[in-house]
């Protein structure tokens, strides 16, 4: 098996094994009602009603989607909008907390007994990808058959430098997680179930060899992964512990794999237990305008600025802030912005590490090939993106860039690959667009033409039978 193509990128491992510790309730929290891949949630709550911790506040809005839950217990003071870290308005609801953080009357561990009442239960629990895909957990696990999946691949690489909530949750999270491994073993009838741990995080690899030592269940292991850049990215992963390609276009569920985030895997086992359903988070915070990092307990909907405070506030000027690490991460308009579901950890960033670098001209190099894990030209796909080549884009596979970032860091230019290949996919999709909408127009001409034909040809039929009746 060849291996795929990684980096070597400085760990900054600051907060691994901190206790995490949990921050005062804040004054308000701002809840997106779009936290999760596919439809965003409708609210089911009114201005000023009063809610608690658990509370449904929104119902899934479609199949691809989840449900929202109250992170604290106060006042619904508003229902409005506003402009998320990827420039799109989204419905938000605003709470008032109280303080006391009372858990809702309503809470009840939730009956599992077979398949269906599992999946009923993930969904009901409101999870999503939590190591920042944010896919909705319960779509995911709900396969047409169990034969499909040979493999469940928990996903406890966490490879992005400073990010250190997964392994918080492997270290103080021990027996939910390895409660939520047995479920999935139970339930989803996994053959095999694999833990992937990057070999710098030794703790936690003997942490869970033991669990698979002393459980004497069969078919789990751990398999420990080279700390190399993107180790925890999906495909990579799969490839990496099982030897299997996820080809363009395809899911993993398609080559026999199914990958769960370790912290998923506690929340899920957290809500079976106890009926709580995904309301808080560990978050890394940590950059070198922080002064306080750490891995900080908070509701869901926390805002930044507020986060920030927890952990004294600032020692530097933060020149740019980002939701998860530096390779993959996003930077954030305002500290207006909340802690999402996926929020794993956010990152503040004096000028100095802020600044971009201006790029120069591609010194055709290579190296950027060479650091690509699905062997793609980013060169070249940067190239076609300047010309608007959507034909070359297509070939070259723009689609199969998982935006990690490798490219752009190894390249001695400074180019911008990574901006580059978002807009080469924009274009492809709008291309795609273009050209279902002009099938569509094809189909409805040639609907509409077959019809009249059809109905030209019976006006005629017609016309025939009165003569020949007349004669």
């Amino acid at each position: 098996m060849k291996k795929l193509h990684a980096i070597s990128v400085a760990h900054h491992k600051n907060t691994a094994y901190s206790p995490a510790r949990r921050m005062e309730v804040p004054k308000t929290v701002l809840i997106p009602m779009s936290m999760n891949i596919g439809a965003p949630a409708e609210p089911v709550v009114k201005v000023m009603e009063k809610v608690k911790v658990g509370q449904l506040i929104a119902n899934a809005g479609g199949y691809v989607s989840a449900p929202i839950h109250s992170s604290v217990s106060g006042t619904v003071k508003k229902i409005g909008t506003m402009v998320n870290s990827m420039g799109r308005y989204v419905k938000t609801v605003t709470i008032e907390t109280d303080g006391l953080q009372e858990p809702w009357e309503g809470l009840t561990p939730p009956d599992v007994h077979d398949f269906a009442s599992f999946i009923e239960a993930v969904k009901a629990c409101g999870a999503v990808g939590l190591g920042g895909a944010s896919f909705p957990t319960a779509v995911k696990l709900n396969i047409k058959s169990l034969d499909l999946c040979d493999a469940i691949i928990i996903n406890a690489a966490e490879c992005e430098p400073y990010n250190t909530s997964d392994t918080s949750t492997m270290f103080e999270r021990t027996d939910e997680m390895w409660e939520g491994i047995l479920l999935l073993k139970k339930w989803m009838e996994a053959k095999r179930i694999i833990i992937g741990i990057e070999d710098i995080n030794k703790k936690c690899i003997e942490i869970f060899q033991n669990k698979v030592k002393e459980s004497g269940v069969d078919g789990i292991e751990v398999k420990v992964l080279p700390a190399k850049y993107p180790q925890g990215a999906e495909k990579v992963l799969i490839y990496n512990t099982i030897g299997r390609m996820v080809p363009e276009g395809k899911l993993p569920i398609d080559v026999g794999a199914i990958v769960m985030n370790c912290t998923t895997c506690a929340t899920i086992a957290h809500f079976v237990k106890t009926g709580m359903p995904l309301v808080e988070k560990v978050v890394t915070v940590d950059g070198s305008a922080v002064k306080e990092p750490g891995n900080i307990i908070v509701p869901i909907g926390t805002q930044l600025k507020d986060l920030y405070e927890a952990c004294g506030g600032f020692k530097a000027e933060p020149k740019k802030v980002l939701y998860g690490g530096p390779m993959m991460g996003i930077a954030v308009p305002d500290l207006e912005q909340p802690v999402l579901k996926s929020t794993n950890a956010t990152l503040a960033f004096a000028e100095a590490e802020a600044r971009l670098p201006e790029p120069t001209a591609c010194i055709h190099c290579g190296k950027c090939i060479d650091a690509c894990p699905f062997d793609l030209m980013p060169c070249e796909l940067e190239k076609a993106t300047e010309k608007k080549d959507v034909d070359r884009l297509r070939k070259l596979k723009v689609n199969l860039c998982m935006e990690c970032g490798c490219c752009a860091f190894t390249c001695p230019a400074k180019r911008q690959l990574v901006q580059s290949h978002k807009l080469g996919k924009a274009l492809v999709a709008a291309d795609n667009a273009r050209l279902k909408a002009q099938a569509e127009k094809d189909a409805a001409r040639e609907k509409e033409k077959a019809e009249k034909e059809a109905a030209a040809k019976a006006e005629a039929e017609k016309k025939e039978e009165k003569e020949v009746v007349s004669k």
